[in-house]
């Protein structure tokens, strides 16, 4: 008989998220997705200048906030056809890049790892053992003895206090745990230094972007960084050369810190490869523009229907018709007034809440679709894209993952095995390879470009009388991110956001097939129905944002919570 499981919230995200299951004989048969907060702010744009919209959409996360500043400036360009000086593409793509790279780290070490490493267990691990397997793997020099010694003192420290701090709520001795004491034990290592080296190449964005998070530097045409290498008051040569000294000591810690990590747990998590695949089309788009147009990019993105990578469409600008028209959503199973598929152009936003209905309303998230079908975003439809493309960083970068793992497993493992819950962890580690270097290329292009001369950063937007309308994407780190924009008489008419999290938490769509959430967890084991770990981890492997894709407004504007701080 099915048992029904319900874990709410799901934790170690953004935002809120409810997963209902039903499993049968320890598997998953049928899967409920459902986003409980009301995102509102289409409503708050109306009426506002296009200008000032990028300073509150990035407001919709704390996490996500380089990522809604940029898509929704280009929206706005998109719409008024403006080009964008070439050193504000570069600096764009630097923040975009070292965001990305942040992103990355936090969400392996921080926020899905602890799926997977039973942090107890590396009590019982030997710190000789763990170091010697580790100089196996990789020349990392904070993998010695001594340094998996301290780890595992502080560990036990807070053993002694009765306290786990932060490793508090895991389910720890889980039989759905496999690795060693030895290999848990460097995973919390890393777990500790991932902590400084996330702060590392956040500092990048800080610098660029005038503060993270909510970075400051934007402007609709271009950023609002003066360049002048004579003067300490603009962003001057000693600011670009600092930038990279830290683009240089994140790079060590990606290659020989967190792919090998990845490629460690893929291994000993070989028979993961085989769960958590579920909607295979895979929509990413192209990012890092390299002319004042959106033209030409760094790296590519396009759509690749039911996994067949060889049929790989790319999306090639900023003004591509085949992304501008497909894209749709809907809201049969989501808390919205109305039944229907609309375009984001022409969508409103009126929430009607009902209670939990299985085969009715059931999610705050609305369904997009990609020409009538659900679609996965995130880095394993980015990578699988920059792959089928033959961008030369992505096959090298997951070439040499792939071989590590194979080497780890005893067995080939081949591109196939990423449409799988630890894929998205490979395909998210190739990316934060990929970004690292083109984040070396894009501090170059910049540095050149200033070298020629080229000191202009901004192109003066002009709004003509009557209506506008514009899209902005991005390969956000967890997916496409698209904003969608009506312009009347200079002023926002309608505002929409796609994002990663929508696409993927969605709930079934308008002829109910499954969003990428859902379906991925069908067919998944459960060990221990009190204990849903398995559900966790492929939930987790998505990087989930639900404040992207839901959020709250208070129309009264009434208090809704007080916080009392002591000096």
């Amino acid at each position: 008989m099915a048992k029904r499981i319900v874990v709410d919230p799901i934790t170690r995200i953004e935002g809120h998220l409810r997963i209902d299951c039903e499993v049968d004989n320890g598997k998953v048969t049928n899967a409920w997705s459902s986003g409980q907060m009301w995102r509102g702010i289409e409503l708050i744009l109306q009426g506002r200048d296009p200008r000032d919209a990028w300073l509150f959409t990035q407001r919709i996360c704390g996490v996500c906030t380089t990522v809604h500043a940029i898509t929704s400036v280009r929206a706005v360009e998109n719409a008024l056809n403006l080009e964008v000086p070439l050193n504000a593409q570069y600096i764009r793509n630097m923040i975009i890049a070292a965001h990305g790279i942040f992103d990355h780290i936090v969400h392996f070490y921080h926020l899905s790892a602890l799926d997977w490493v039973d942090i107890v267990s590396s009590l019982k691990g030997s710190p000789k053992a763990a170091a010697a397997l580790a100089q196996s793997l990789s020349p990392w020099p904070g993998n010695s003895e001594q340094q998996l010694k301290a780890v595992q003192e502080k560990l036990k420290g807070f053993v002694a206090s009765g306290q786990l701090g932060v490793f508090a709520s895991g389910y720890w001795g889980h039989p759905a745990m496999k690795l060693s004491p030895e290999v848990n034990l460097l995973a919390v290592n890393h777990y500790f230094q991932a902590l400084d080296y996330q702060r590392r190449i956040n500092k990048v964005v800080a610098i660029l972007g005038s503060k993270t998070p909510h970075i400051q530097n934007l402007a609709v045409g271009g950023v609002a960084n003066p360049i002048n290498p004579d003067s300490q008051s603009t962003l001057s040569l000693e600011q670009l050369f600092h930038v990279k000294t830290l683009i240089d000591e994140i790079g060590d810690f990606v290659k020989n810190v967190y792919m090998v990590d990845v490629a460690a747990v893929g291994a000993f998590y070989a028979d993961w490869t085989a769960y958590g695949a579920g909607v295979k089309n895979y929509l990413s788009v192209p990012d890092l523009p390299l002319d004042s147009k959106g033209t030409v990019f760094a790296l590519p993105g396009g759509y690749i229907a039911d996994g067949d990578v060889a049929a790989f469409k790319p999306i090639k600008s900023f003004h591509d018709e085949g992304f501008r028209d497909g894209v749709k959503e809907g809201i049969k199973h989501s808390w919205y007034k109305g039944d229907w598929d609309r375009h984001p152009w022409e969508e409103e936003t009126v929430p009607q809440h009902t209670e939990f209905q299985d085969k009715g309303k059931y999610s705050w998230v609305k369904s997009p679709t990609y020409y009538g079908k659900p679609a996965q975003v995130g880095p394993l439809a980015n990578v699988l894209a920059m792959y089928a493309a033959g961008h030369g960083p992505t096959k090298s970068h997951a070439d040499r993952l792939l071989e590590m793992v194979s080497g780890l497993a005893g067995s080939k493992v081949g591109l196939s095995a990423l449409h799988s819950t630890i894929g998205r962890h490979a395909a998210r580690a190739v990316r934060c390879g990929v970004l690292h270097e083109a984040l070396a290329g894009q501090w170059q292009a910049l540095v050149d470009n200033i070298g020629k001369g080229d000191y202009a950063t901004f192109n003066q937007p002009v709004f003509p009388k009557g209506e506008q309308r514009g899209v902005g994407f991005h390969e956000a780190p967890r997916g496409v991110l698209s904003h969608w924009i009506v312009i009347q008489d200079g002023k926002i008419k309608n505002y929409q956001c796609v994002v990663p999290s929508t696409w993927n938490a969605g709930p079934r769509n308008s002829s109910d097939a499954m969003g990428p959430y859902e379906a991925s967890l069908v067919g998944n084991p459960i060990a221990d129905p009190e204990k849903p770990l398995e559900v966790l981890r492929t939930v987790h492997s998505f990087d989930p944002c639900l404040a992207c894709a839901i959020h709250l407004l208070d129309p009264e504007s009434r208090e809704v919570v007080r916080i009392r701080t002591r000096v």
